[in-house]
């Protein structure tokens, strides 16, 4: 057992002390945030959000805001993704890439006004990235870190629960597309999204100091429905084949070798970040694939810190970059990055702590 030191470095979230009250048991570090983990009984956190709703602190997804008279250019030069058909209240998933076409992050794109965005990121310093970038390019445009702090809700009753909250015209958004509306006085964004594939929503908190009145609005709404405290750490994003960058990626990974191409459009103008290398390429055809890999024995034997070698043939392959219990199919499951030459229903060898252990790849998503 452990603590988290308190340090300057490490920023909390607006929810962070509900969370405490509702029994945070475990968290990790993630864009200089604390960012939960469990509540200490991981099986009902998986069934709530398989059978009912979840509600998670996700306010580590920090938004990188661009405004000014270039931020619609500025945008589409950090993306690799066509943005000119982009709509006010739309978001779109947008694989960043660097010059060298290696995927950097996987935000979603809020397009908020003509002249103002947000990324909502994954773990990485985009915001200084993004700020170098377009300050070579000499463009008018502000990039900052606004006072946005999301919580989803996540689960097949997600969606009776915000509807409780803000009226039954959630059911008609679109996935990814958003509003900017308010409750009970408290400034948020709502979009229906998130990383789960049970449906769901997330609420962009645009004031920091009423998070845990946020928190205990959507508790309290929650309540008929079940709602319980969760986290974006259990099997059901690996079963539903969920990439998470910088675990499932490494610092050579381009879109196309994780399933990302099509949110690649290649015509983009020539100034986007990356799209030389990324139309080379895709012309090249990419060395490497993600497949899922489903693991021999009956007990749960989670991943490590680190990936651990694919073989096949006597020779490595690649590599397994996550690895989890599944409770659905009763099976250990992760996600392997190998060579094009391997191939779904291929039986493999992995170098596994405890010694090898035979597995075979599928298709991706598992569920």
């Amino acid at each position: 057992m452990f603590t988290i030191h308190p340090t300057a470095r490490l920023r909390p979230s607006p929810f962070y002390e509900a969370t405490l009250v509702d029994g945070l048991a475990g968290a990790s570090v993630y864009n200089r945030m604390i960012m939960p983990a469990n509540y200490g009984d991981r099986d009902a956190e998986y069934w709530r959000l398989i059978n009912g709703v979840s509600m998670w602190d996700v306010s580590v997804e920090r938004q990188v805001q661009l405004t000014g008279p270039d931020a619609a250019r500025a945008a589409q030069i950090l993306s690799p993704r066509d943005l000119s058909k982009c709509k006010v209240g739309q978001g779109k998933y947008i694989p960043l890439c660097n010059h060298r076409g290696t995927l950097i992050n996987d935000p979603i794109l809020l397009k908020l006004d003509e002249d103002r965005f947000w990324f909502s990121i994954a773990d990485s310093d985009i915001h200084l990235w993004a700020r170098a970038i377009l300050g070579e390019r000499g463009l008018d445009v502000d990039v900052t870190e606004p006072d946005v702090s999301p919580l989803a809700v996540q689960g097949p009753r997600a969606e009776d629960v915000i509807a409780a909250i803000f009226g039954d015209w959630v059911r008609d958004m679109k996935y990814f597309w958003f509003r900017e509306t308010e409750i009970n006085g408290i400034p948020v964004a709502l979009q229906r999204s998130g990383w789960s594939k049970q449906g769901g929503f997330e609420i962009y908190l645009k004031d920091g100091t009423r998070g845990a009145q946020l928190w205990n609005i959507v508790k309290e709404a929650g309540r008929p429905f079940g709602i319980g405290p969760g986290a974006p750490t259990t099997a059901e994003r690996t079963e539903s084949g969920l990439l998470s960058v910088g675990g499932d990626t490494d610092e050579a990974t381009n879109p196309f070798e994780v399933r990302l191409g099509k949110y690649v459009d290649l015509d983009v103008p020539d100034e986007v970040v990356g799209i030389h290398a990324l139309r080379r390429i895709h012309a090249e055809g990419p060395k490497r694939h993600q497949l899922g890999v489903i693991l021999a024995g009956d007990a749960p034997a989670p991943l490590g810190f680190r990936w651990e070698g694919i073989h096949a043939g006597g020779a490595k392959i690649g590599d397994m970059t996550n690895c989890v219990w599944s409770p659905r199919m009763q099976a250990n499951i992760g996600y392997a990055l190998v060579s094009r030459a391997a191939q779904p229903g291929d039986i493999v060898e992995l170098m596994r702590p405890g010694g090898p252990v035979q597995a075979h790849l599928v298709e991706l998503p598992f569920l």
